[in-house]
């Protein structure tokens, strides 16, 4: 049995940090929606009970990849043996971008190989397990657009404008912890509620992350100021890419042509359903 899915990117339309938590960790709000493009996961059925990744990503050990810590996190959860599954990775989204890459594959592989070895496990059970992964692999387990809370894994579902977006990678790869543990670090930005990230001044939301990975990466502040020539620009999560909002393809792929040269990037529609649920639904 071999199974072929879809592991989508997504952006944060804006970040904020709402609080610090006694354990470390932040509160925020943040606004999560998917993209028509990511990386595509290939499960095949073994019947020795191990997991196989394939190919080996670049500083990633095997078992250290979320994709085998998903599977083998899935496998715990039943009380009978599971087959085991080689899993091929076509690796599309860039690593450490912001764009969610590795969360999402987690999800992929919790729900491809819930249906691969039958497992029959409800959603709220995989977010459960998701989370255990990263806050952001829930809201992929989910596959709806949402407005997020907690440390991103409080989710309500949302229907953004689902417009097209250049999003441009800079030649640098972010350190989340060293992101989060700096002093410079905005903490302290007032919760908000839905409903006026739909309408009004959309100024009002931003990325509290970016000034200080601008600071601490000039590739990507340099990115940001071309981008920002065609509109607003934002960083998504805490990664290296950055993003420009368009109301058509056409208009998202002229500013594509023009981008200055060393700078990688693509070209994708806002989904406010994964593409992920969408092949498992044709799939049923």
């Amino acid at each position: 049995m071999t199974l072929s899915l879809p592991s989508p990117a997504k952006l944060n339309l804006f970040l904020h940090i709402t609080g610090r938590r006694s354990d470390g960790y932040h509160d925020l709000q943040t606004l999560f929606q998917f993209l028509d493009y990511g990386d595509e996961l290939t499960f095949q059925q073994r019947q020795d009970g191990q997991i196989r990744l394939t190919p080996t990503l670049s500083g990633v050990e095997h078992d250290d990849n979320l994709i085998v810590k998903a599977a083998r996190l899935l496998a715990k959860q039943t009380d009978r043996s599971v087959p085991g599954a080689d899993i091929h990775l076509d690796k599309r989204l860039p690593m450490g971008g912001g764009l969610g890459g590795g969360s999402s594959n987690a999800a992929t592989t919790l729900l491809g190989l819930n249906r691969l070895w039958q497992l029959d496990l409800d959603i709220d059970t995989l977010a459960e397990l998701g989370l255990q992964l990263g806050a952001d692999v829930p809201v992929f387990v989910r596959g709806f657009a949402a407005w997020g809370e907690g440390v991103g894994e409080i989710l309500t579902p949302v229907e953004p404008p689902e417009d097209w977006f250049l999003v441009l990678k800079a030649d640098c790869h972010i350190n989340t912890g060293k992101i989060f543990s700096h002093p410079g670090l905005t903490r302290d930005t007032p919760k908000t509620i839905i409903a006026p990230a739909f309408e009004g001044d959309a100024s009002r939301y931003r990325n509290d992350c970016e000034d200080v990975v601008c600071e601490l990466y000039p590739e990507v502040r340099k990115s940001l100021e071309w981008l920002s020539q065609f509109g607003p620009a934002r960083l998504t999560g805490t990664g290296a890419c950055i993003f420009g909002r368009f109301p058509t393809e056409s208009a998202a792929r002229n500013i594509w042509e023009s981008k200055p040269s060393g700078i990688t990037g693509f070209v994708a529609k806002g989904v406010n359903h994964s593409p992920l649920h969408k092949k498992l639904t044709e799939l049923t």
